[in-house]
């Protein structure tokens, strides 16, 4: 028995870190950040795979088995399926990328914003967790970086398999886990712009 729950434990692993997150610019040029100090931001969920399904399949799938089970319980799942974008996903971006930029002076915001990066999730892995094994959630990003006042795209930006989990394995709901890789997608984002435009962290 304990051989089995080792070895359990050993494939959790393997699934949790098999796919290494990336960050690849496929277009244009980041030099504009240089000059900013306020990031605007905008999240669309265009034509979004979630697994195998699309997003619709895949809503109407797990709402009904959850309405199967428990009355209403389907629709509730599928209230927070959508309002988790406004009220932990996008946030949880914000947030992250805020605490990494606001070291060299950028912050994500609306007020004197010069460039908008519009972001569109293109893919959702919402994992699963069952306590001795469980696979991360993950999202692909597009990022397209435009000038507000002309619309002008100056860069795009690929973010691949972004990928977190809970230090403790308590993510057992989609929603949590789901926040978490957004999390990571803001944090990765924040530090590729700090390398590759090669800011500097404000002296105290």
């Amino acid at each position: 028995m304990k051989k089995t729950i080792t070895t359990l434990l050993l494939l959790s692993c393997i699934t949790a870190f098999s796919f290494a997150q990336s960050i690849v610019m496929t277009s244009g040029t980041i030099d504009f950040i240089k000059d900013q100090q306020v990031i605007q931001f905008t999240f669309s969920y265009d034509e979004m795979l979630v697994g195998k399904l699309t997003e619709s399949e895949y809503v109407d799938k797990k709402s009904s088995e959850y309405n199967a089970k428990e009355e209403g319980k389907g629709d509730q799942w599928k209230a927070a399926w959508y309002g988790d974008r406004k009220e932990r996903f996008e946030p949880k971006f914000l947030e992250l990328f805020d605490k990494y930029m606001s070291e060299v002076g950028i912050t994500a915001g609306t007020e004197g914003a010069q460039y908008r990066i519009e972001i569109n999730t293109d893919f959702t892995e919402p994992g699963w967790n069952v306590g001795v094994m469980r696979q991360n959630a993950s999202v692909d990003l597009s990022c397209k970086v435009k000038k507000i006042e002309t619309g002008e795209q100056v860069a795009s930006i690929r973010i691949r398999n972004a990928s977190a989990n809970n230090f403790w394995g308590t993510d057992f709901t989609s929603g949590y886990r789901v926040q978490e890789t957004y999390a990571k997608a803001g944090r990765e984002l924040a530090k590729f712009f700090i390398k590759k435009a090669k800011l500097h962290k404000i002296k105290d």
